[in-house]
């Protein structure tokens, strides 16, 4: 009989044979994408820590503009300064970061420029106000009376 006769018939002609104690080698399993906007779609993974609570400040800053300007300056400061320091982490290492936070972070920081533009105007506006007619009617007691008789 030739060698060709006493190979099993499925095993190939040049392969080495496997010991029975060993196990065979798998591929590792497979691992699935993790699910979209998990790690907020961004090209990092992990949100800046404060994007949020900046763009929530920035538009309270801007909405608190009508309260005579003094209560929309302290969100719209916070803001600015939790977003320097924000974007300072984001500069460092920017591939750790979501795009979508520092995107987050800017309009925050926009919102919290123009409201402290507003809550400025809105501040100056009344401050300008009581200088004008306040110490202007204070002089003249009978303008005085003639305002509150108009508001009666």
């Amino acid at each position: 009989m030739s060698e060709e006769q006493n190979q099993p018939e499925n095993q190939p002609e040049n392969q080495s044979f496997q010991p029975i104690n060993t196990p065979p080698v798998t591929p590792p399993p497979f691992q699935q994408q993790p699910p979209f906007g998990q790690f907020g779609g961004g090209m990092g993974y992990q949100n800046l820590p404060n994007a949020t609570i900046v763009l929530v400040l920035g538009i309270l800053s801007i909405a608190f503009c009508c309260c005579y300007g003094i209560l929309g300056l302290i969100p719209a400061i916070i803001a600015l300064v939790l977003s320097k320091k924000d974007k300072a982490l984001y500069e460092l290492n920017p591939s750790t970061y979501t795009e979508s936070s520092f995107k987050n972070l800017k309009a925050g920081r926009i919102c919290a420029i123009v409201g402290l533009v507003l809550n400025i105007i809105s501040l100056l506006y009344y401050i300008a106000i009581i200088v004008i007619f306040g110490f202007g009617m204070m002089n003249d007691p009978q303008k005085m009376q003639e305002i509150l008789k108009g508001l009666q």
